[in-house]
């Protein structure tokens, strides 16, 4: 796998010392914005996050909660990024949002309604983070949101028991991986790529991961950059060419829907479905972030098994090769913790969620990783986890956060997501590439 042979596992880091700090900080309450409001006994949080990964996020409060005596109650809203503004700007904004996107944070911040982060929250994001993490979370040089979770896009995820049956391996160049795609179809005559679009009001934004790292491979971040500060258009040469490599794949009949269908199918399957059918053998080869292994700890393989994500085992992944041999670009995605009140009980959980405890908390519960710097990457569930956060935590790595992310939510969360969908229902590529340009004007 190229991750393994580019990046070498850090020894996990002894937090002792660092974890009483911090608990001792947020028992004696933050600094930030006051903690200004009377301290609620209960903090409601809203996210994006839903099913077991919203479960687990709830549990990783509870040391805090036997701490501090301060509830926590996070609620997942799978249209939340569809409605959360509404909320904000109608006066029923939770105390803290997890928010997706930096382009979706900007917007909320604009509303007025978020608070600058606690002064204490702003410390930890320093010691903890690298720069550019902590510059998503900041707007006209005002900190408004840390970090919390992090993965890594790009990934190909296979089963390696099948490639060793086929006697196929990891490609390492993108000409690899197309023929690889031709290997499998011809030995087993069935379609070897899977995909899913459907997220409910968020449809659509797999297909963006697909764009955004073909631009990275194949134009490089430069003009990656530029694409994400408007000045590349997605009407411009450079972005077709994408459109036009993902097509190869995603709009051929004879690649995909594995185990679902059609090209058209790829939008009526949930983006999270794809694990259960590479999990099953079904489908061998599918396009998600790290994430997705925590959709296999809800899936069976065909002998009624929980999937091992190893090397040797029932499910990994490799990172999507780009066209030269040893060129790697990766892209990386997480949520951002926007605070709305400034009571002292919301003031020491945001201060919690900045903090490597409750980085360990839940990453020790499976299926997720942090780029929290002083996090214990050995907690991971995962051998494929823990080598995913130490690339996140290492300062060699070059990472270019998630383009649509990034940009305006019009677009990013709006004509881009749609745009993917109408392009993978049939409409042309140029007459998609206008209409996701047009939602610079909305």
């Amino acid at each position: 796998m190229a991750l393994s042979q580019r990046y070498r596992l850090l020894a996990p880091v002894a937090l002792l010392g660092a974890a009483a700090l911090m608990l001792a900080g947020c028992a004696e309450g933050g600094t930030g914005n006051g903690g200004g409001g009377e301290a609620k006994k209960t903090v409601r949080i809203s996210g994006g996050i839903t099913g077991g990964e919203a479960d687990a996020l709830n549990k990783s409060f509870d040391q805090f909660t036997k701490d501090t005596g301060i509830k926590v109650e996070y609620v997942g809203d799978k249209s939340f990024e569809g409605n959360i503004v509404t909320k904000v700007t109608g006066g029923d904004a939770p105390d803290i949002a997890v928010v997706p996107q930096p382009g979706l944070l900007k917007t909320l911040v604009d509303t007025g309604k978020v608070l600058k982060a606690p002064e204490d929250v702003e410390t930890a994001v320093d010691a903890n983070w690298s720069p550019d993490w902590k510059k998503y979370g900041t707007f006209d040089d005002t900190f408004y949101a840390a970090p919390m979770l992090a993965n890594l896009k790009g990934y190909v995820w296979y089963s390696p028991k099948q490639f060793a049956e086929w006697g196929v391996e990891a490609p390492k160049t993108w000409d690899e991986m197309i023929a690889l795609t031709d290997k499998i179809v011809e030995t087993t005559g069935k379609p070897a790529w899977c995909a899913g679009f459907s997220s409910e009001a968020a449809s659509g934004w797999p297909g963006t991961d697909w764009v955004e790292d073909l631009v990275l491979r194949q134009s490089g971040a430069d003009v990656y950059d530029k694409w994400v500060a408007g000045d590349v258009k997605f009407t411009d040469p450079e972005i077709k060419k994408a459109f036009d490599a993902v097509g190869d794949i995603l709009l051929n009949p004879d690649y995909v829907n594995a185990g679902y269908g059609d090209v058209k199918s790829i939008n009526s399957t949930a983006f999270g479905d794809v694990a259960a059918a590479v999990a099953s053998g079904d489908c061998a080869l599918t396009h998600q972030a790290s994430f997705l292994s925590a959709n296999f700890l809800d899936v069976k393989t065909k002998d009624g098994n929980t999937p091992e994500v190893a090397p040797d085992g029932d499910v990994y992944a490799f990172i999507m090769p780009g066209y030269t041999e040893g060129e790697l670009q990766i892209e990386g995605g997480g949520e951002f913790v926007a605070g709305f009140s400034d009571d002292e009980s919301t003031q020491k959980v945001l201060a919690f969620m900045a903090s490597p405890e409750f980085a360990d908390a839940r990453v020790k519960l499976g299926g997720v990783i942090s780029a929290n710097k002083k996090a214990d990457p050995s907690l991971a569930s995962s051998e494929f986890l823990k080598e995913a956060m130490t690339t996140l935590q290492d300062d060699s790595t070059v990472l270019r956060f998630d383009a649509s992310d990034l940009m305006p939510a019009t677009v990013g969360q709006g004509s881009f997501w749609k745009g993917m969908v109408d392009w993978i229902d049939g409409k042309d590529t140029d007459s998609v590439l206008s209409d996701i340009q047009a939602g610079y004007e909305n």
